[in-house]
Parts: C-alpha cells; structure tokens; sequence
C-alpha cells in the first residue's frame, strides 16, 4: 500500500461535482448481451461439498460452477447456522492478485445473519500466502498468478482477460441465488479494489440484485487513472504502452468496454460506494467519476486520511449497518 501521501487528486467539494464524458462504444450493450448469451450456454452445474473447517457455527462448501466457456470457477459458500430460512446472501469478489482464500477470513456476513459466496478470481491468487487462489484461466495459459493481469489481451475486447471474469462473476450471482437456502431477492454484492470494480459491473449485468457495496473500486475510469497514478495495477498499461508504441487507441478502445464509468451509468440497485482522498492506487476522482454517471439509489462514504486500505473495518462495519437497514422490511 505504502504510506499515505498528501492529497494530490481534486479538492471533496471538485470531487463531488466531477462528471466527465464518458468514452463508452457504440456498442457496449450488445458486447455485454452477446457475452452473457454465451456464458449462458453452458449449465451452471453448480457443486457444493461440505468442507471441515473447524468452524461450529456456519456450514461451509467448497463450491465449484460453471463460468466463462464452462470452465470450472471455485467459491466458498458458507451459510449460518440456527438462521431460518431462506437467507440472505452477499456474492464477494477479490482485491487483485488474491485468491478466495480460507473460510475463517469470511465470516463477517454469517455472523450477520447472511450467507456468502466468495468467488476466486481465475488466473490469481498466487501473490498472497493467506489468500491463495485455486481458479486456473484457461484461456490464459495460467494458474495462480501474481500479476500481470490487465494487459492480458487488452488489444482486442473479445479475448480481454476481464470478459471472463466479469461473465464468471454474474455466474455467481446465479449459484447464490439458485440455491434453496437462499432468498433471491435478497442478494448483495461487494468487493474492494479489484473486487469493488467487479460488483460494480455485476451490479449492471444482473440489476436483479438488491445491492451493492462497492469499495475504492479498480477498473474504473482507465484513462484518468493511468495519467495521474503511477501505482500498480494501472502503471501495468503504462508500461505496456512504454514499450508497444503506437497501441493507445486500441488499448483504450478495448478497455472502455470494461470501463466501470460505463457501468455505473447503468447502475440502479441501490449502493453504497467508498472512497479514500488518499489513495494513489485508486484515485479519489476515478472513483467520483463513477458514482456520480450513476443514476440509482447511492451513498458514498469519504475517508479523507486514508490511502488504499479505505475505511478497512470501519467500512465493513458501515455495510453492515447499510443492508440491516434495507432489508429490515422483510425480517
């Protein structure tokens, strides 16, 4: 993460009125349609096999489905014990390079009273020894890996790593809400970083979800971001255009399908964003940019003293707060 620096994006009160053009192609609806049609066409095949995890109060399974071409995506779901149900349930993504990692790090949302699903993000998971990853990308040639993800066929959008993920992640939705423990209708999802930027997306692809907790948001804003941070993951483009001269206008073109600006403006679940004015990985008005194209229910916690870690367990806190309030109706 590295040590806060003094704040070097716009002012709050710019950050708040922050609403640039959008680089979105003309055809980014039907690119999404088409790539969900076609995830669609492999069963999701769901598995769930109880996993000992020394754990007395939830039930956890190691889980496995169907994602992007068929190939096999792993999760842990885990599900409260003595809860009636059906039950809630929050569908989470992973920061970059990490894996799903061990059940006992994903408790939070049982001990509230929901179930979880956890994805593991394909290809990643091999930088971190407490959140390994156990997901291969296939079309990637991979297994595990530590870096290097955001320029995996970033020249053309059909074969861009992030297609693969953003269609296994509405998968996931799918498994959660296909379960006969689980209340469809109350599904959220959540991700930091990386993870913040894909429930971001899935918050666009599948608007049948109830919310979305979306946390200093990665993948958002790419040409802003690229210019003003030289923090990795961004400065992976970077340097990727430092040595492929010439490739701008396809590297972009690709990446504005991925663009979580261009999702945002389709948000309408409600949502609760975070932001750090602070942070150098994910800068304050990428993540302004966003919140402010979308047009549904929203709210956005500032942590003004933070770098990339956010309001870590203060804003956990502040989501659970978040989905006690908006599903109390139906308790």
């Amino acid at each position: 993460m590295g040590d806060p620096l003094p704040l070097f994006d716009m002012p709050l009160a710019e950050l708040r009125d922050y609403l640039p053009t959008r680089d979105e192609p003309a055809d980014f609806d039907d690119f999404w349609k088409r790539t969900l049609t076609e995830a669609e066409a492999f069963d999701l095949a769901a598995e769930f096999k109880p996993h000992d995890a020394a754990l007395t109060s939830v039930d956890v399974y190691d889980t496995a489905f169907a994602g992007w071409r068929g190939h096999r995506i792993n999760a842990w779901f885990i599900l409260p014990r003595h809860v009636p149900d059906p039950v809630p349930c929050v569908v989470t993504y992973i920061g970059y390079t990490g894996g799903r990692g061990f059940p006992h790090t994903h408790l939070e949302w049982p001990a509230a009273g929901y179930a979880v699903l956890v994805m593991d993000t394909r290809g990643q998971g091999g930088a971190h020894p407490d959140r390994p990853g156990a997901t291969a990308d296939p079309d990637g040639g991979d297994f595990a890996t530590a870096f290097g993800m955001m320029t995996r066929g970033v020249l053309d959008p059909e074969g861009y790593y992030y297609r693969r993920v953003f269609a296994d992640a509405a998968r996931a939705v799918d498994v959660a809400a296909a379960h006969p423990r689980v209340d469809a209708t109350r599904i959220a999802v959540q991700g930091e970083s990386q993870g913040g930027g894909i429930a971001q997306a899935v918050a666009a692809l599948r608007p049948e979800v109830a919310a979305a907790l979306i946390d200093v948001p990665f993948l958002t804003h790419f040409r802003r971001a690229v210019e003003i941070t030289g923090s990795d993951p961004y400065a992976e483009i970077v340097r990727f255009l430092s040595a492929q001269r010439g490739l701008e206008e396809q590297v972009f073109r690709t990446l504005s399908y991925f663009d979580g600006v261009n999702f945002a403006a389709r948000g309408t679940v409600p949502a609760l964003y975070s932001v750090a004015l602070m942070d150098t990985v994910c800068p304050p008005s990428t993540v302004f940019a966003a919140y402010n194209h979308r047009p549904g229910p929203k709210e956005i916690t500032v942590w003004p003293w933070n770098a990339h870690e956010g309001g870590a367990g203060a804003q956990r806190e502040a989501q659970l707060r978040y989905l006690r309030q908006l599903w109390r109706p139906h308790d």
